[in-house]
């Protein structure tokens, strides 16, 4: 999980790059790459929670219960957060201010952030003892 979570970190790196190098001579280019990082960060991001929703998490709450208010905390976020990355994606769509797509960005990343702070804390000592049989892409996202 944690390293699940480390590239997804240095993907919205890159693409906070992409906006802060923004070639403004140029328009099109940015907007092109922006799409390529935008789709890229977006599909990882939202392939991530969905295979936590899908394989790891009602394997938790099936094996943990007392966890399934934390899971249903964790679900809710992942709901909050595919609404922040569709706006973005219609922003860069849309040839949105580089101001705009920052703050669209921002926004992301102290959600995200906060999601996987709160994710670790919760339930890393638990997926430490878990035995599962299943490939790390499909509770974690194709990473």
């Amino acid at each position: 999980m944690v390293a699940a979570h480390q590239r997804l970190r240095e993907a919205l790196h890159v693409a906070r790059d992409a906006i802060e190098n923004e070639d403004e001579e140029d328009p099109a280019t940015p907007a092109r790459e922006l799409l390529l990082y935008c789709h890229g960060f977006c599909a990882a991001l939202s392939g991530h929670h969905r295979g936590e929703d899908t394989g790891l998490f009602p394997e938790l709450a099936a094996r943990h219960p007392a966890l399934r208010p934390t899971i249903a905390k964790l679900e809710q976020d992942h709901s909050m957060i595919e609404y922040l990355l569709t706006r973005f994606d219609h922003a860069v769509r849309s040839s949105a201010s580089r101001a705009e797509l920052a703050r669209h960005l921002e926004g992301i990343s102290a959600i995200m952030e906060s999601h996987f702070r709160y994710e670790e804390r919760r339930l890393l000592d638990v997926l430490a003892t878990l035995d599962l049989d299943a490939e790390p892409r499909t509770m974690f996202g194709p990473l």
